[in-house]
């Protein structure tokens, strides 16, 4: 690995960076809300060689936002599904945009 694949790294939101500790201090959480947020299956931490769960940025934001429905009272796995719920609703919204920009105007009449 070279200097310059290290700083690559500092703008991938995917880069597994921080530790479990690491996470929960940022998320001003517990490591057990992170393990109950995986067993939920909302983010899945990738492991170091010694077994320890890793976080990216990405997954710290979805952590975040599940974070906050908790705290507004809504229970740990119905947070999770609307988590999941409004990530799939933004990548449909951000797919359909990528088509109706490929598919040029829609109106006949202003092509002409």
């Amino acid at each position: 690995m070279t200097a310059d694949d290290s700083y690559e790294r500092l703008d991938d939101d995917d880069y597994p960076a921080y530790t479990m500790g690491r996470a929960a201090d940022i998320l001003g959480t517990t490591q057990g809300f992170l393990r109950a947020i995986g067993e939920a299956r909302l983010i899945t931490p990738l492991r170091s060689p010694g077994g320890h769960r890793r976080y990216s940025r990405y997954q710290l934001r979805i952590a975040a936002r599940a974070r906050e429905l908790v705290d507004q009272g809504t229970p740990i796995e119905a947070a999770c599904r609307i988590v999941i719920l409004e990530d799939q609703l933004a990548e449909a919204q951000r797919i359909n945009a990528e088509h109706r920009k490929a598919a040029g105007p829609s109106d006949p009449a202003a092509s002409t």
